[in-house]
């Protein structure tokens, strides 16, 4: 029987060979060295300089010599196909093994060459191959080894994860494993399982989206006695923070630095613990890692960075930014500048824009497209479009990424004719628009409002076959803002109802109330409601504005129960629509208690109180209302100057609204539009300093030339009986236009019959014929039990029209004997007849 102790590979030291001591022997010769023989040197194997010229760098000179030998063995094809691995070569190492396949039946596969070719065809994301393989190893191999199963294991894994897969599928919601999972099939096939088995079928769930089935994995291999190295922690703290479980990432976590420092200070671990709270929204508890961190490299800063740029916290992320890049031994890389340029992005500060933007520029030397795309986002954020366009322009190489994001920032500037133009001069320079670009036209179009450009996109999508998800709600949106509500209706029918989510039905009821549909928005909540598509905040904001003009203060109470009892109700954009439809409903003091107990506030919440205030006649309340928003933090717009300006005219505040129209350009650089420019004159009007309003109107110049100033103007000249006013007024606003004149004709005409000139009564609405214009007719309704009565002037379709009429002849005898005028004129048919 063969001994199982392995011969030595040198000759043995003498005193490991027991023999009887010898008598020194004298030296025969003064000239013989007395240095220690030099030791006998060992013959390269075959294999060795193979795996030596692979690990050279070499693998085709490897194969080369591989050749020239008449039977290489097993180990020898091994040695080559291992060394095409080594070396990112998979492709090279499938076609190998192939050849050694053809070589049967003189060389036989083992082990290793069943799991090195698994590694490649892993590599190569080659579904097809690795199939075959295990094909193979089934037919020849006995009784595979581990690392066999090891290697087939990653082989599905890698290849099922990757959408180039060959399953027919798309993505993982479009596919069910819990009929036929292969990877946890053959992970069932095993006998004896590993760490390095477990580690990869929990990876497995991660990637295939099912991380409650990971963490249960997870924990059966901990039952099961196996011990979890730091790559198991490194595959299943995703899945913790995919499934927001603060609790069991605490217990694992807690497992983990009881397994020890050499676990705890792993930085794959650090950086994946990082990285996972940061998910969960424990910045604090990811700070605490990353400070008891002993070493850190690139990874760990950058994942501690993004971290804090994720939870929105800008200015921790510059600040680790900065300490990092004062460390010699930190080296950035361009995943460093990305969070850097995202934390400036979010603070919107144009210096600091500016500066890192240099050191950038100095510190790299050539910069990665992806960076500059960056830069573009972060200057167009800081409301510097021109300078992003710069960027853009001065890119060398630019990718479908870069032209969609420079797109994207002039839609979001306001500037979309300029977004279309580049749309334009994308396709002319062959780049293929995408779901990204669409986007963006849509949201132009939708910006637009016009009909043509609108249905111009729609057409193109057709076309081109395009489709997205939310597609349906961006063409909604786009009819709904251009007027087309009847086309946006369409739409949403044909789609199916099963399909309509929450943004689709969204975009409908907000398309009806901003078309003046006033029951349409009701009955779309409550089908909403029927098919249990839960609304959200969006659902309600877009839906109260409906209820002012029904005059239905009780529906918009029940849609405030509503958002209270959903938990909806101290949401920003919730709060500003209620104290909206309650001030406007007129009841400001439930207005006011909705504006107060809003945590959250914004500058369209403080606008909308401060409007409310405006249309109460409660001056004062706007005013110390505006003065309190800088107490507060919160930034005045250009809206907010409108309303407030609003609010000081009704209250007859001019000296104070003239103080704030100062403030407005001088401390808030906030450019005077023709709404703030309507204020002042309609401001100075109101309490008679009709003349001053007329000169501050003249000294505008061309940026005065604007009908709806001159109509504020109008108004107050009818106000204080300045007919004469009112008539140079007037020709100058027909100078103007004359297309858009009806209801100022009007205007004037009333003022001609207060002060009974009737001849010009007759003049102005000699032209007004002749123009072919028609004052719209009024409307006016209540609603009583439950159903909404609607009036027009002569209107007697109603079916108590005659009581109504009756009632009103008697209002008005009431009102005569009281010593009230209806009309100041002296003929009150001829306005009656003019109304019609």
């Amino acid at each position: 029987m063969p001994s199982s102790v392995p011969l030595p590979l040198s000759p043995l030291p003498s005193t490991a060979i027991s023999s009887p001591p010898q008598p020194p022997k004298l030296l025969s010769s003064p000239t013989i060295s007395l240095s220690p023989p030099a030791p006998k040197l060992k013959t390269p194997t075959i294999r060795s300089r193979l795996s030596k010229i692979c690990q050279q760098g070499q693998p085709h000179l490897a194969r080369q010599l591989f050749d020239t030998i008449t039977r290489p063995t097993t180990a020898l094809w091994n040695t080559i196909i291992i060394g095409f691995i080594c070396n990112n070569m998979p492709h090279e190492a499938i076609l190998f093994y192939a050849r050694m396949k053809k070589a049967s039946p003189h060389t036989k596969c083992d082990n290793y060459t069943y799991s090195s070719t698994l590694k490649a065809c892993a590599e190569t994301r080659n579904l097809r191959v690795g199939k075959a393989v295990h094909g193979h190893f089934i037919r020849c191999l006995s009784n595979p080894s581990r690392i066999v199963y090891n290697s087939l294991l990653n082989m599905y894994s890698t290849c099922l994860s990757s959408i180039d897969g060959e399953m027919g599928f798309s993505g993982f919601s479009d596919f069910s494993y819990a009929n036929y999972d292969v990877v946890h099939k053959v992970f069932d096939t095993m006998r004896r399982r590993n760490v390095i088995a477990w580690n990869t079928l929990v990876s497995w769930y991660v990637k295939t989206e099912r991380h409650t089935e990971a963490v249960m994995q997870f924990r059966k291999m901990i039952r099961m006695g196996t011990r979890p190295t730091a790559v198991s922690f490194v595959n299943v703290f995703p899945a913790l923070s995919s499934l927001q479980d603060c609790k069991n990432a605490n217990v694992l976590y807690g497992f983990l630095v009881k397994l020890g420092s050499e676990y705890v200070n792993d930085l794959f671990v650090v950086s994946s613990a990082i990285f996972m709270y940061a998910e969960l929204g424990q910045v604090d508890l990811a700070r605490m890692i990353f400070d008891r961190c002993l070493v850190r490299n690139t990874e760990v800063w950058n994942t501690m960075i993004g971290g804090y740029v994720q939870n929105n916290f800008p200015i921790e992320a510059i600040k680790l930014f900065l300490q990092a890049m004062l460390l010699d031994e930190v080296v950035l890389d361009y995943v460093s500048f990305l969070s850097a340029l995202s934390a400036v992005s979010q603070l919107q500060q144009l210096d600091l824009a500016q500066q890192l933007h240099a050191y950038i520029i100095k510190n790299l030397a050539t910069l990665p497209v992806i960076v500059v795309n960056a830069v573009i986002v972060m200057y167009s954020r800081c409301n510097c479009i021109h300078t992003s366009f710069k960027v853009f322009d001065k890119m060398l190489e630019r990718d479908v990424v870069s032209w969609n994001t420079m797109i994207s920032a002039f839609v979001q500037n306001g500037l979309d004719d300029e977004g279309l133009m580049l749309v334009y001069e994308m396709q002319k320079q062959q780049f293929k628009i995408d779901s990204v670009t669409v986007t963006a036209l849509l949201s132009a179009a939708s910006n637009l409002k016009n009909q043509d450009f609108g249905k111009q996109t729609h057409a193109h999508l057709l076309r081109h076959g395009f489709q997205f998800e939310g597609m349906e709600s961006y063409l909604i949106d786009i009819y709904a803002k251009s007027g087309l509500i009847r086309m946006s209706q369409t739409i949403f029918e044909k789609s199916h109802t099963e399909d309509r989510d929450q943004v689709t039905w969204n975009a409908m009821i907000s398309g009806y109330t901003q078309n003046g549909l006033v029951e349409e928005p009701f009955t779309a909540f409550r089908q909403m409601l029927e098919l249990n598509v839960t609304p959200n905040v969006v659902t309600i904001a877009s839906v109260l504005p409906a209820c002012h003009p029904m005059g239905n203060i009780e529906l918009g109470k029940q849609l405030h129960g509503f958002s209270i009892r959903h938990l909806l109700d101290q949401n920003v954009f919730v709060g500003t629509a209620l104290v909206d439809m309650y001030s406007k409903s007129g009841v400001i003091n439930y207005a006011e208690n909705v504006f107060v107990i809003t945590h959250e506030k914004n500058s369209v919440t403080y606008t909308a109180m401060i409007l409310g205030y405006g249309q109460h006649g409660m001056g004062e309340s706007a005013l110390s209302l505006f003065h309190s928003m800088q107490m507060f933090g919160v930034e005045p717009d250009a809206i907010t100057f409108v309303a407030v300006l609003s609010a000081c005219s009704y209250a007859g505040l001019v000296d104070e609204g003239l103080q704030i129209f100062d403030l407005m350009e001088r401390e808030y650089n906030i450019q005077p539009s023709t709404e703030h420019y309507c204020c002042v004159a309609d401001m100075l009007g109101r309490v008679g300093k009709v003349s001053e309003a007329y000169e501050f109107v003249k000294e505008l110049g061309e940026k005065g030339n604007v009908l709806e100033i001159w109509g504020s103007l109008l108004g107050a000249c009818r106000l204080h009986g300045q007919s004469e006013l009112a008539e140079v007024v007037a020709k100058k606003m027909l100078e103007m236009d004359t297309r858009n004149m009806t209801g100022y004709q009007v205007l004037l005409s009333n003022i001609y019959a207060d002060e009974g000139k009737w001849e010009n009564v007759d003049k102005v609405r000699k032209e007004m014929r002749e123009r072919g214009l028609r004052k719209e007719i009024g409307c006016s309704w209540i609603e009583i039990g439950g159903h909404m009565n609607c009036f027009m002037s002569k209107d007697e379709e109603h079916p108590h029209s005659d009581e109504i009429y009756e009632m009103l002849e008697g209002l008005a005898m009431e009102m005569k004997g009281a010593g009230c005028r209806v009309f100041k004129s002296s003929n009150p048919e001829v306005i009656s007849n003019f109304n019609e």
